[in-house]
């Protein structure tokens, strides 16, 4: 989070806070007595969703071949690195160099294939994890609007007690899909 975020984030808040002020010297006491307040712990509810689980099982097994290639081209390079030591006295200059160019392209093929199961890796878990979150907030939204919730709070607020907290909630209503 940036500086320019967190001084966005202060201003929604004193502006929401203004709001409530202002709305309280306009509306009744009893009206006011009425308004339904809850939070919710999104970062818990992502972590423990049980489809944020499925979701990582999922992506394990779409990247497991590729990540175990990597591990065997990690250990023929090691395997090559031994060989090398071991037999660099007995070998022709030109035999030699032609094993460290061969070393040294495999441990570039290895930096690359690395790279790019990053990338995709990521890429991937991007879209598994947005997935996720519209799953949460369509749970959240439906849960607010079950129980006539006036405002549900999450990220970026400083305390909330255990009386209006609905993080439990909102996963047990996610086990349920």
């Amino acid at each position: 989070m940036t500086r320019k975020d967190i001084i966005v984030d202060r201003r929604k808040i004193r502006y929401f806070v203004l709001l409530l002020v202002a709305y309280g010297f306009t509306t009744s006491a009893a009206f006011a007595s009425e308004l339904r307040i809850v939070y919710v712990d999104v970062v818990r509810v992502i972590e423990e969703a049980p489809q944020g689980k499925i979701a990582l099982r999922k992506l394990e097994a779409e990247f497991k071949p590729r990540y175990d290639e990597r591990v065997e081209i990690q250990n023929k390079i090691k395997q090559m690195e031994d060989e090398l030591e071991k037999d660099t006295t007995a070998m022709k200059a030109s035999e030699r160099r032609t094993k460290e160019r061969e070393l040294l392209s495999h441990k570039r093929n290895l930096r690359r294939a690395t790279q790019e199961f990053r990338e995709d890796y990521n890429l991937r878990r991007n879209e598994e994890l947005a997935s996720l979150q519209k799953t949460v907030y369509k749970a959240i939204v439906a849960i607010a609007k079950k129980n006539n919730y006036d405002l549900v709070l999450h990220e970026g607020t400083v305390y909330a007690s255990k009386k209006i907290d609905i993080t439990e909630l909102v996963l047990e209503n996610l086990g349920k899909k």
